[in-house]
């Protein structure tokens, strides 16, 4: 009995195992880190040296040039605000949404359950397309306005499906019973039992949706002037403008303009990045600690 308890993977010592497992994590973990940091060394470093494969672990050239074009854009604080209020508003709603329509669909005795779950997931994989989308927002008089971003497509059915599974497997019928039997209506219910008790997968959502808000310029691009742009809209257009000094090549020979556009294309991804590596340690535990509840069990 003994013997076997100090036995791990397909028989090994748990010491060999343990070692086993710490090498495999460390080496995926250099491998998703890895492209992060050649990032930032890239952009920090001589683009015609990187090109050469010369800044493989170490800065070649050190230059700040790059972050020096793209901080000195004015557009860029009022990008930064724009996301913020964006991704802040955006992310409240969207997990209320999803919370006031997974907890229905949750109740195995709502009526018609299944004919609205078929409803909801038909939208998964069907859609009307960017132009009639366009279209139903401009009708709606929702263009220029902060509100196109959230409207449309502010519930995922995906993320619908998880929080409804969890409300289903992890919060305990009996709990709701007793609070029924108390005089607790449905809406008294849901804020004071189910919600305390779903924080874990609530956590889950809330960095899924402030990393999608943060992330997305496509919509803004669309829908919003350049008044509204979110961080990282303008930071395309940062790259976009720099490109187009290459071809200009406006009091600098193109060769040194190239390499400023080089530089701030390797910035601009760091840049825009930065909030969300800054902010995800933070939240970390709560998410992992979301995914292990809602996890299956043996």
């Amino acid at each position: 009995m003994n013997a076997k308890s100090k036995t791990g993977l397909h028989g090994m010592s748990d010491k060999t195992s343990d070692i086993v497992l710490v090498v495999l994590c460390s080496l995926i973990m250099l491998i998703i880190a890895y492209p992060l940091y050649y990032v930032i060394i890239a952009s920090v470093s001589d683009p015609y040296d990187v090109y050469a494969g010369k800044t493989f672990l170490l800065p070649s050239q050190f230059t700040l040039e790059g972050y020096q074009t793209v901080f000195a854009n004015k557009d860029l604080l009022t990008g930064f605000l724009n996301s913020v209020k964006y991704t802040v508003v955006g992310t409240l709603y969207s997990v209320i949404m999803i919370y006031i329509t997974a907890y229905p669909l949750s109740k195995k005795d709502l009526p018609g359950r299944k004919l609205i779950s078929i409803f909801f997931i038909i939208t998964m994989y069907f859609g009307g397309g960017l132009i009639p989308t366009y279209l139903v927002v401009r009708d709606t008089g929702l263009l220029n306005n902060m509100w196109a971003l959230f409207l449309p497509g502010g519930v995922a059915m995906g993320n619908v499906i998880i929080v409804r599974n969890y409300f289903e497997n992890n919060i305990p019928k009996e709990m709701i019973e007793a609070a029924e039997i108390d005089g607790c209506d449905n809406l008294t219910t849901f804020l004071r039992i189910v919600v305390p008790l779903s924080k874990p997968i609530m956590a889950v959502m809330v960095v899924f949706s402030m990393v999608a808000y943060w992330n997305d310029w496509f919509t803004a691009l669309i829908y919003l002037n350049k008044a509204q742009a979110p961080f990282p809209l303008v930071m395309r257009g940062i790259v976009i403008t720099t490109e187009g000094l290459a071809s200009m090549t406006s009091g600098m020979s193109y060769a040194e303009a190239n390499r400023i556009a080089e530089l701030v294309k390797f910035a601009s991804m760091f840049v825009a990045a930065a909030p969300m590596l800054i902010i995800y340690p933070f939240v970390q535990k709560y998410f992992e600690q979301g995914f292990m509840t809602g996890a299956v069990k043996g």
